[in-house]
C-alpha cells in the first residue's frame, strides 16, 4: 500500500511541478512537459514490479505509435484558443485527436501494426 501511495505521490508531484514551472516560464514548462517523463516513470515502475520483458517493451513500442496522432493537437490548439476560447478549443482538439487516431489506426492496420 505504501508503494502505491509513493507511485501516486511521485506522479502527481511531477504534474504539479510541470504546471508550476510553466506558470513561471512557458518555454521551460513546455520543454519539461514534452519530455517522456511519465513514460520513463511507468517503465521504471513496471521494472520495479518485475513485469515481463515483453510487457515493458510493448509499453515503449505502443507509446511511440500513440504519440504521433496526438502531436497535431499542439499545433491547432493555439489557433483555436485565440478564436474560440479555452474549453471549446480543448473539446475540439480532443475530438480532432480521436478522429485522427481512428484514421491513423486504420492506416497502420494495413501495414500490420495493430494499436487497438
Amino acid at each position: 500500500m505504501l508503494y502505491l501511495f509513493l507511485k501516486y505521490a511521485v506522479t502527481s508531484a511531477l504534474i504539479v511541478l510541470i504546471s508550476e514551472v510553466a506558470r513561471r516560464n512557458d518555454r521551460v514548462g513546455s520543454l519539461i512537459a514534452a519530455l517522456p517523463i511519465v513514460t520513463i516513470l511507468t517503465l521504471i515502475w513496471m521494472q520495479y514490479e518485475k513485469s515481463e520483458i515483453e510487457k515493458i517493451s510493448n509499453h515503449s513500442y505502443f507509446t511511440f505509435w500513440y504519440v504521433i496522432p496526438t502531436l497535431p493537437m499542439f499545433l491547432i490548439f493555439p489557433k483555436l484558443y485565440i478564436s474560440c476560447g479555452f474549453w471549446i478549443s480543448l473539446l475540439m482538439c480532443i475530438v480532432f485527436t480521436i478522429v485522427l487516431f481512428s484514421i491513423y489506426n486504420n492506416i497502420l492496420s494495413r501495414f500490420g501494426i495493430k494499436l487497438l
